[in-house]
Order: structure tokens, then sequence, then C-alpha cells
């Protein structure tokens, strides 16, 4: 896996960085979910940098694990994000971004990442699987 090196020169605020819980690349999950109906559009990666532009441009700005680059959300297709709030999780390893999705939200053009692939569900008997009421 390519490792993102940790931005040498990143303005994060110093009390937001000390809390965050990276992964072995220096990145934390980012949900991203549209802020008035609360659907969860798609996962992106961010780092201290990312954040920190995210937090100051209003904009999404991810860490592309693929491209090995930053890349701010919409910036060629025209789909952008319009950051509403950012928050950290109880563990401080994921964040959970707010946008105003501008158009589809996925690479693929479908709305959300989570439209195309639905998998099927198997529900236990809650009495059959031990579980209280």
């Amino acid at each position: 896996m390519p490792v993102n090196p940790e931005p040498r020169h990143s303005k994060l605020d110093a009390r937001i960085a000390d809390r965050l819980k990276r992964d072995a690349a220096g990145l934390v999950a980012a949900v991203v979910q549209q802020h008035d109906t609360g659907e969860v559009l798609m996962v992106g990666w961010m780092d201290d940098e990312a954040l920190h532009r995210t937090l100051t441009s209003g904009r999404a700005t991810y860490w592309s694990r693929s491209r090995q680059q930053y890349w701010v959300k919409g910036e060629t297709s025209g789909h952008v994000q319009h950051v509403k709030s950012v928050a950290l999780d109880c563990d401080a390893d994921a964040l959970l971004v707010k946008v105003d999705q501008v158009g589809p939200a996925c690479h693929t053009g479908d709305h959300s990442c989570f439209d195309a692939d639905p998998l099927p569900v198997i529900i236990a008997d809650a009495d059959a699987a031990g579980i209280p009421s």
C-alpha cells in the first residue's frame, strides 16, 4: 500500500492534529453525508493537510491513494461538495463530513457510491439467535 508521508508543512490546528488517530499511511477515513437528508454519499481519505484544506476552504479535499495526490471533490467534474460541518468520531479515527453535494458524488455517475451494489441481508430470528428482545 502506498504511504502518504506526514505533510511537512500542514497548518492543521495542533489541537485537532494531536487528537487524530491515523492509519499506517497517515490517513483518516472520511464518511461523507448529505447535510440535509443524512444520505451517505461516499467515503474518502484525509491526512492532516487534506483536513486543513477542507476546514479552511469550505470545499471537501481528499488524499487519493491511487494517484498519490490531493484532490478537491468536483475540481474537474463540477460535482462539488460544499462543506457544512466536520466532526471527529468518539475514537478520533474517522471523520463525518456533512456536505451540500452538487451533482453525483460517485465517480461512476451514481448519486451515491453506495447505489450500485446492495448486498443481500439475512436477518436471523432474534429468538433463535439468542438475542434478547
